[in-house]
């Protein structure tokens, strides 16, 4: 029997995993907070009126992930990714099937939990604290924070509200507050994508870490680069189907030949 080491060890399990929005229609003539409205007081007559539209976004997808890995997940625009992001999460139920977890994982960790009438300082505490750590914890890493969202390189933005951060500027300053603490499962969605390519070398560099430390990381992205630069395996979702599953360079080949043909 082969030994199982500590990177074997799974993390995440999706089995035949179906995610569905339910969306209501307004009917005819109807504005939204009418409409809602009228489901809430005549339910009956409302779901008959209006109608329920069922959007299958995600459809029987089943992987297993493993401690240590960083996994790419791509795919055209409505392809289920974001979605299945936040089912692993636990923001969004499943239809059927089930997700397996060992350990928590965080969606960047602190989105919910950051408010944009507070300063980016006290955003950075607020953040800290939600994720589980002590205010010992987060004072020792605070300024390493700052220093690595570079939101302070051209004034002193840390102490101005997050309203009147720019949202590349707020998206830093969360991905470096996620990435302060080791997660067992990181989820991040499009993050990389912000900021100047320093920023995205540092991150694709906080990445590599977390992997060295037995986390396991998925990322969202169109970027092809940030694909190849920081994962080892991919995910391609198309039509909330799992299309291919396997090493970076064999499935963003067979991904890039399909977007090229759809031009």
């Amino acid at each position: 029997m082969a030994e199982r080491t500590e990177e074997s060890i799974p993390t995440v399990i999706a089995d035949r995993v179906d995610i569905v929005y339910r969306v209501h229609g307004t009917g005819a003539g109807r504005g939204s907070a009418t409409a809602a409205l009228h489901r809430i007081l005549r339910p009956g007559k409302a779901a008959k009126a209006a109608g329920v539209r069922r959007v299958h976004a995600v459809k029987k997808v089943s992987f297993v992930a493993r401690r240590g890995e960083a996994i790419g997940l791509i795919g055209t625009n409505g392809s289920g990714k974001s979605t299945l992001l936040k089912a692993i999460a636990g923001l969004l139920p499943v239809e059927s099937g089930a997700i397996y977890t060992d350990g928590q994982p965080s969606l960047l960790g602190v989105n919910a939990a950051l408010m944009n009438d507070l300063t980016g300082e006290r955003n950075v505490y607020l953040g800290g604290l939600a994720m589980g750590m002590s205010r010992d914890q987060i004072k020792a890493r605070y300024q390493e924070i700052v220093d690595f969202s570079g939101i302070n390189d051209k004034g002193d933005f840390i102490s101005l509200p997050m309203r009147t951060y720019s949202s590349g500027m707020a998206a830093r300053l969360r991905f470096s507050i996620a990435a302060a603490k080791d997660h067992d499962v990181l989820l991040i969605d499009e993050a990389l994508a912000t900021g100047d390519r320093a920023f995205q070398k540092r991150s694709e560099a906080r990445i590599r870490e977390l992997r060295e430390q037995a986390g396991t990381v998925f990322l969202v992205s169109h970027s092809n680069k940030s694909i190849r630069d920081t994962c080892e395996r991919v995910l391609w979702l198309e039509r909330g189907e799992l299309r291919m599953d396997g090493p970076t360079e064999d499935v963003l080949k067979e991904y890039e030949a399909f977007t090229s043909g759809r031009r």
